[in-house]
């Protein structure tokens, strides 16, 4: 992880810590919503803190194998470098696979958990498969273009989205490292089944999904929040796979129901 005063790292807000976990292929920038907003007009609801991960946006992707427990260590090195102890981890997509590698690694550091258009079970094989498809695409191509035509805007909100919102996702998903993008592919693609480690967690949580997220929809939400023990689950309407971008005041406000279960 590159230092906290990095442009790598967002901050805002003085409360609570809460780290926020981007989506793939996008970057720390998908929370700005989140960042200026959950903490408050005082700023002291909560510290909001929404880093890229590695690879995408300012940070470094590095040298070690694919693996979503290295994700999750790297966010271990970025809460002691921060001087946090215990956070509330909030992660949406690729983020919520991060943020339950951190439960199952890092337990004692989880203060409280944010579930949002994710999912705990692991990929199919057909699944796997087409991450090492276009892992191996991009890689040979040097390009994201393939990643552009394939996880378009418009296959990650809903339907008649503000074309200005799947603009700025599509520029997001067009910065993307071909590199970034084919190494994040291969480390979620080795996830496993984290329903047991929700099931274990003693912690409070919110599960957040889109009514219309096709990407992992309702169905996957409900099991996330029935293996929690204390978990209270949104469904947003007419959103979807990107909630906290298509309606961030309904995405905020579950965040701070949350945060107050916490303290």
């Amino acid at each position: 992880m590159t230092s906290p005063s990095a442009p790598a790292v967002r901050q805002n807000g003085t409360g609570t810590p809460l780290v926020l976990l981007h989506a793939f292929p996008l970057s720390a920038r998908m929370w700005e919503a989140q960042v200026e907003r959950v903490p408050g007009p005082a700023g002291d609801d909560a510290r909001v803190v929404a880093p890229d991960q590695r690879g995408f946006g300012a940070a470094p992707l590095g040298e070690q194998p694919p693996s979503l427990d290295t994700a999750a260590d790297d966010l271990a090195e970025l809460l002691d470098e921060l001087g946090i102890e215990q956070a509330v981890l909030g992660g949406l997509s690729m983020g919520g696979y991060v943020a339950m590698a951190f439960a199952r690694r890092h337990p004692e550091r989880l203060a409280g958990l944010v579930l949002a258009d994710t999912k705990a079970t692991a990929d199919t094989d057909a699944a796997r498969a087409n991450r090492e498809r276009i892992a191996a695409a991009v890689l040979a191509a040097g390009s994201v273009e393939l990643l552009i035509e394939e996880r378009t805007a418009e296959n990650l909100l809903a339907p008649g989205a503000d074309e200005e919102l799947a603009g700025a996702v599509r520029q997001m998903i067009a910065e993307a490292d071909p590199a970034a993008v084919a190494w994040a592919q291969r480390a979620m693609a080795a996830r496993p089944d984290s329903l047991d480690d929700l099931a274990a967690l003693e912690v409070p949580a919110a599960v957040i999904v889109g009514e219309l997220d096709t990407v992992t929809p309702l169905s996957e939400a409900r099991m996330m929040a029935e293996a929690l023990g204390d978990a209270e689950l949104t469904v947003i309407p007419a959103v979807g796979h990107l909630s906290s971008l298509e309606a961030p005041e309904t995405f905020n406000a579950a965040v701070r129901a949350l945060l107050k279960r916490v303290k």
